[in-house]
């Protein structure tokens, strides 16, 4: 049964390491949530480590410098971990060719020559990545909507019709569905992902829940295989879901994206709606949270 917690001080000592979700957890897009600041920064001034892993679809220099415009003291957090960077290896890798068409919005564009330090070296390694219409593409790079703040996938559907009948593998950079910023809800490169599928087209990942961006996450950390880590966030799918899959603690968020479903209070979950919520999803957190404290 999942455990609801009064804040994250509660579980000092239990684990080494935090991976923190950004978005519906540390901020809402727009503003820090003070009260998540503060128990990352007590976190860390305990002896613990603090890893913000996002499914944001660009690189962490990218990620900081939001973070920084936004307020975020650099004293919350030790290390950045995104979306982008798993998927930047995999385009490097050559997962959906060297010719792509790009799904996205021009503040995504680094995610084309912007890459972290560990990273650097084995871009400059690479043959380039030519950005083409999808009549000449080998795969698609998805990093989300155009203009998330007032597209929706519908808008898509005739590219994505066009990438699956050429049978072009799709790269998704953000798995994530939907995200709230402020008080609007937006939607992510992983609904296209998503009505891709659907359509009968192929689409990698490499964020939460699936193994690379956590891979990514205990390398740039330099964490052995003993480290105790608590996976943080209010994504069911992607934070609990991904934490659960790599058998690590999660701590579900209740007061994120899904906050309509536990009681009229988003700080106070109700026990009894949230455990009948996770038996439907057929998951379950270690531990939950209203809001991070």
């Amino acid at each position: 049964m999942t455990e609801i917690i009064a804040n994250l001080a509660s579980l000092n000592g239990r684990h080494d390491v935090v991976f923190c979700d950004l978005w519906g957890c540390l901020h809402n897009g727009l503003t820090p949530f003070p009260t998540a600041v503060a128990a990352l920064q007590a976190y860390r001034a305990a002896g613990g480590k603090v890893v913000l892993l996002t499914n944001a679809p660009r690189p962490k220099s990218s990620v900081a410098a939001q973070l920084g415009r936004m307020g975020v003291p650099t004293d919350a957090w030790d290390e950045i971990v995104t979306s982008g960077d798993a998927a930047q290896f995999a385009m490097l890798s050559g997962a959906v060719g060297r010719q792509v068409a790009f799904i996205g919005a021009e503040k995504d564009m680094p995610f084309f020559t912007d890459f972290a330090e560990d990273l650097a070296d084995y871009a400059a390694s690479q043959p380039p990545i030519e950005i083409v219409p999808m009549e000449r593409a080998s795969g698609i790079i998805c990093t989300g909507l155009r203009d998330d703040l007032t597209e929706t996938p519908d808008d898509y559907r005739a590219a994505l019709l066009l990438g699956k009948t050429l049978g072009l593998p799709m790269l998704c950079a953000n798995p994530d569905i939907i995200v709230d910023y402020g008080d609007k809800r937006l939607f992510c490169a992983g609904a296209l992902a998503a009505e891709y599928e659907k359509m009968g087209g192929s689409a990698l990942y490499f964020g939460k829940p699936h193994p690379p961006i956590y891979d990514l996450a205990r390398r740039r950390l330099g964490l052995k295989g003993d480290a105790q880590i608590l996976c943080i966030g209010d994504g069911i799918n992607t934070d609990v879901q991904g934490g659960m899959a790599e058998g690590l603690d999660t701590l579900f968020v209740t007061g994120g994206i899904a906050a309509d479903q536990f009681g009229p209070d988003p700080a106070m979950p109700d026990t009894t709606l949230l455990e009948a919520w996770l038996t439907e999803k057929m998951l379950s957190a270690t531990y939950a949270i209203g809001h991070l404290r």
